[in-house]
């Protein structure tokens, strides 16, 4: 009876665990935060919207996902850049890697924004706990869209949400 109620008990606590990793930020205000950019200037978030979304993509040089994820991005950013879509990656790369992430996007020439993120405040704020996450914000601040993970394809889901909010 006892080892019953022990795997019911781990089964409900294994349900909430995950549940908790899958975090849904969808209808919530996006947090604010500033980080530093590759140029070492602050980019704040609340300064930068109101003009059109916002796609966050945290990510990481160690994460290949990630850099496959990110040149789809920037032929999105490309696409819609001059509509008001902005691109703001977040680098979580700690300390011993950070210093590859300046020249990873100029190697690749991207143009869209990149901040630094090396503490890793503004992921847990967005529960941002693996690498790729998506977070698409609207021009009013809120979160209308999150992702965990990337697989070939995606990137067409945010396209369509993206031209979406451009058209409101």
């Amino acid at each position: 009876m006892r080892l019953i109620l022990l795997s019911v008990f781990s089964f409900f606590f294994s349900l909430s665990a995950i549940a908790q990793n899958d975090e849904d930020l969808t209808g919530r205000k996006a947090p604010n935060f500033k980080l530093v950019n590759l140029d070492g200037k602050y980019v704040e978030l609340n300064s930068i919207s109101g003009s059109g979304p916002i796609l966050l993509s945290f990510w990481a040089t160690w994460c290949k996902p990630c850099l496959e994820e990110m040149a789809e991005y920037n032929k999105i950013y490309e696409q819609y850049k001059d509509k008001g879509f902005i691109l703001l990656a977040v680098s979580t790369d700690a300390e011993k890697s950070v210093a590859k992430v300046k020249p990873y996007i100029r190697s690749k020439d991207y143009k869209f924004a990149v901040v630094l993120d090396t503490n890793g405040e503004v992921a847990r704020k967005y529960y941002a706990q693996q690498m790729p996450f998506t977070v698409l914000i609207d021009k009013n601040g809120n979160i209308v869209y999150s992702h965990l993970g990337y697989m070939k394809g995606d990137e067409q889901k945010i396209e369509k949400i993206i031209s979406e909010l451009l058209e409101k």
